[in-house]
Formats: C-alpha cells, sequence, structure tokens
C-alpha cells in the first residue's frame, strides 16, 4: 500500500478507485488491529473474484485471510462465532445472488443475537457482497436485494458509490458492535479513481451526503445509480433548467431520515432511482417517510425509477433493465412537470 508525498498540513493521499480504496481499507484496519479477520471464497491466495483482497494474505497470512470452502451458509456461521469470540470478522460473498444460503444465519442468528441476549451479547462483523448489475454477468451474479436486509431489525445496510466513501464506511463499519452488511456496486469498481487518504477515517454511519444541491426536486438515491443520477441532474440544469438535487443515501439502513425530510421540504418533488425491483423496494419507504413528515410540502406525486419486477435480464437487454440517465431524466421531468 504505497502512499503520495503531500505537504505537511494536508493528510498523505493515494488515487484509488472503489475495490482499491476498500481493498486499502481492510489493509488498514488489520493493521491496526489483530482482531481483524478476512474470510470467503478465494479472498486469500487469489485475492477474491474481484481482487478486493489483493495483497492481505501476503501480508498477514492465512491465519487472518482465511480461503474457505465454497458454503456461504458455512462463511457467515463462522463468522458469527468468531465475533462472538471477540474477533471482529469480515465474510465476503463473491456475489449478492451467492448470498441466499446465508440468510438463515444473518437475520436468525447475527442480527438477532444482542436482542436473544438482552445486551449481553453483540456481533461486531461485516458481510461484504458485490452487488447490482451492468457488467454482463449470467444468472445469480446481478441481484439488487439490499431491501430484504433494510426490513430486518438488527442490521445495519450501507452501500458506498464513491472510493473516499468506500474506505470510510467500510472502517466506521468494521468498528461498529453489530453486524453490517456491506454492499459493494461492483459495476463502478473500476469506473473511475479519486483522492483517498491514506490513514484511518471514518464516515458515520446513517449520513447521507448532497451530492449535488438544488431546489426544483429531490433525486434520492445510492451505489451504482448515483453516477447516472448527477448525469441526468447535469443535462436537465443545461437543457431544461431544471435544478436537481442529488441525496446520496450512503447508509440504507438506519436511514437518515432527517436529511431525506429536510431536502423535500426545500423542493417539494422527489423521485427515487434504484436498480432493484420497483415492488417492495426502498424507494417505496423513502415515500411513506416523506409523506408521513413532510406531507404539506408535496407539490407533486413522488416517482420511483427502478429496476423492473423481473429477474435481472441477460445481456442484450440489461441496459434497459437498469435506471439509466436517459430514464432517470424523464422520471424527474415527469413530477417536475405535474
Amino acid at each position: 500500500m504505497s502512499s503520495t508525498a503531500a505537504p505537511d498540513s494536508e493528510p498523505p493521499i493515494e488515487r484509488l478507485n472503489l475495490v482499491e480504496a476498500i481493498c486499502d481499507g481492510l489493509y488498514t484496519e488489520m493493521s491496526q488491529s489483530d482482531d481483524v479477520v478476512v474470510m470467503g471464497e478465494d479472498v486469500g491466495k487469489n485475492g477474491g473474484v474481484f481482487r478486493a483482497t489483493n495483497g492481505l494474505y501476503e501480508e498477514f497470512g492465512e491465519e487472518r485471510v482465511i480461503d474457505t470452502p465454497l458454503a456461504e451458509a458455512g462463511i457467515v456461521g463462522s463468522a458469527i462465532g468468531l465475533a462472538l469470540s471477540g474477533l471482529r470478522p469480515v465474510a465476503e460473498m463473491q456475489f449478492m445472488g451467492f448470498i441466499y444460503p446465508a440468510f438463515d444465519q444473518i437475520v436468525s442468528h447475527a442480527a438477532r443475537l444482542r436482542s436473544r441476549s438482552h445486551g449481553q451479547y453483540s456481533v461486531p462483523m461485516v458481510v461484504r457482497a458485490p452487488y447490482g448489475g451492468g457488467i454482463r454477468a449470467p444468472e445469480h451474479h446481478s441481484e439488487s436485494k439490499e431491501a430484504f436486509f433494510v426490513h430486518e431489525p438488527g442490521l445495519k445496510v450501507v452501500t458506498p458509490s464513491t472510493p473516499h466513501d468506500a474506505k470510510g464506511l467500510l472502517i466506521a463499519s468494521l468498528r461498529d458492535p453489530d453486524p453490517v452488511i456491506f454492499l459493494e456496486p461492483k459495476l463502478i469498481y473500476r469506473a473511475f479513481k479519486e483522492k483517498v487518504p491514506t490513514g484511518s477515517y471514518e464516515i458515520p454511519l446513517s449520513e447521507a451526503s448532497i451530492r449535488r444541491e438544488g431546489s426544483d426536486i429531490s433525486v434520492y438515491t445510492w451505489g451504482a445509480m448515483t453516477r447516472p443520477a448527477l448525469i441526468a441532474a447535469d443535462n436537465l440544469a443545461d437543457e431544461r433548467g431544471v435544478d436537481v438535487e442529488v441525496v446520496d443515501l450512503r447508509t440504507l439502513s438506519p436511514l437518515d431520515t432527517e436529511t431525506i425530510v429536510e431536502s423535500f421540504k426545500k423542493t417539494g418533488r422527489a423521485a427515487v432511482v434504484h436498480e432493484a425491483p420497483k415492488t417492495g423496494g426502498l424507494g417505496a419507504e423513502i415515500s411513506s417517510t416523506i409523506q408521513e413528515e413532510a406531507l404539506l410540502h408535496q407539490e407533486a406525486p413522488i416517482k420511483r425509477i427502478t429496476g423492473f419486477d423481473a429477474p435481472v435480464p441477460l445481456h442484450g437487454v440489461e441496459d434497459y433493465y437498469l435506471p439509466q440517465a436517459v430514464r432517470i431524466q424523464e422520471g424527474i421531468l415527469e413530477t417536475v412537470e405535474f
């Protein structure tokens, strides 16, 4: 992990893409605490299917970077035991679509042990999972099922949209006393680089980020959909004079309700963009929250711009399934012109 020289008044920085920032976050915490261990399929010698753990095996050895059998329930179940024993395990699922065998361990045990033990035990663990479409992957490799985990009390659900946030949110997740589902938008793993501090820093969980200030409509999104939402906002500003505020939620559970509501009170209109299916998606929860907290500010129906209620299709029509900037623009205009 190399550093870029910087003036004494500034922290050292590197230019990293998102997957490199995740690896750097793991390296940073593993260097500071022997309690952090990484486990999963091919995370060791191969450095992970996306190379998110590249170099960690050589640096920390096989007792802290553990190649496991292909058994997601076993990986997460073992991580729960390690967490209860005082360690801070990071369990990697190769793809979100492979997480279903571990679902019982996550929701029946990791999420409930604090409640079940009346606070005597906590489960400080992170389950990392690349998620989402757009990379021309086969079946079970493109799911975006964050709503499954947002629905479960006792879990935190986090998803970054930038390299800087990825490292800071991951470190905060690793230090959290409760289980965190850390969803990594693989579409933007290597899409761009930005400045990332080389040292340790946290981005607090449950704090959204306003990526673009605006006055006409609030657009709520996260993960890989943040970039097309920003592109749509810039296009509408240039072409139609529409001033769009883009709110990147970053933490999906618990939601930053205050930022969501205050943004809506300013604009009076809203759209929610996510690539998960529309029915039962997080867009419905955000819409309901806005209507409960800020109904008298509402000027138009809240628009959900989402994936479709169908399995993620194969290569030929995958781009049509995902909310691209053009479809986001159309949804925003429909709401603004209501």
